[in-house]
């Protein structure tokens, strides 16, 4: 199984549990500092923050699995097939063998437990964690889905790699090196070209008009506009965390629209 399930670290909890609850997102888990909220399709971490502190404001890249030595064994099996690939039709693979042996995925011991960490070629590295429960909340709006955003340099480095762990492509409108994947288990998972370093990114996707979701969410206290894109609407909702250093003015929910 694979399931999209960032982390968000946060000294404002109550706001985020408000807003969450306002997006139509229930609450799973509860363990005072690490609370899960569920979607549709895919969940979303809050992991308590001092405030002001490096982590406070900060969107970490995650998933869930089944068996995490499984899935390591899987990911590692996948990138040294996608390796050899490569190798023969190159005349000469060492370069080629050097970017897959970093895109192993390693068993390791987190603060919460056993886990896998994925390393790409980019710098990038996110955890996988083992799912303390399995189907998502039949109360949750079912038309909402969390999306997990990789910002890199190297897309094309950041595309292998989920497609190593198991991550399903979704067509894109257009030809750059955006990418779009969904886990099968739930949530979207987003590869974005950017400058500078590799980082993490949290947004929404919504299949459905965002108007009906605009007035519950200012019906709820949160500012939100909406603005028409290229490829569909979006609405841009106040920050929780907004005053973080690390944290953007706006959190971004994107109208689903099916490539056809």
């Amino acid at each position: 199984m694979l399931r999209v399930r960032p982390v968000h670290f946060t000294s404002r909890i109550e706001p985020w549990k408000q807003f969450l609850t306002a997006l139509g997102m229930v609450q799973t888990e509860d363990d005072g500092g690490w609370q899960v909220f569920d979607s549709a399709s895919g969940r979303l971490a809050l992991h308590g923050a001092d405030a002001g502190s490096g982590q406070d404001g900060r969107t970490v890249f995650a998933v869930e699995v089944g068996d995490v030595a499984e899935f390591a064994r899987r990911t590692n099996l996948s990138a040294q097939e996608d390796g050899a690939q490569e190798d023969s039709a190159q005349e000469d693979g060492a370069q080629e063998d050097r970017k897959q042996a970093a895109q192993l995925a390693e068993l390791v011991t987190a603060d919460h437990g056993e886990a896998c960490r994925i390393s790409a070629p980019d710098g990038f590295s996110f955890l996988a964690d083992k799912a303390l429960h399995g189907a998502q909340c039949a109360d949750a709006d079912p038309a909402l889905a969390v999306a997990a955003v990789w910002y890199t340099a190297e897309p094309g480095a950041a595309i292998r790699t989920l497609l190593h762990v198991g991550a399903r492509p979704r067509p894109v409108p257009d030809n750059d090196e955006t990418a779009d994947f969904t886990a099968k288990n739930g949530g979207v998972l987003l590869v974005r070209p950017a400058s500078g370093p590799p980082r993490s990114g949290l947004g929404f996707e919504y299949d459905g008009g965002l108007e009906p979701l605009q007035e519950r969410l200012t019906g709820a206290g949160f500012a939100a506009s909406l603005t028409e894109e290229a490829f569909g609407s979006t609405l841009h909702v106040a920050n929780p965390d907004a005053g973080s250093p690390n944290a953007p003015a706006t959190l971004w929910i994107s109208q689903r629209r099916p490539m056809g």
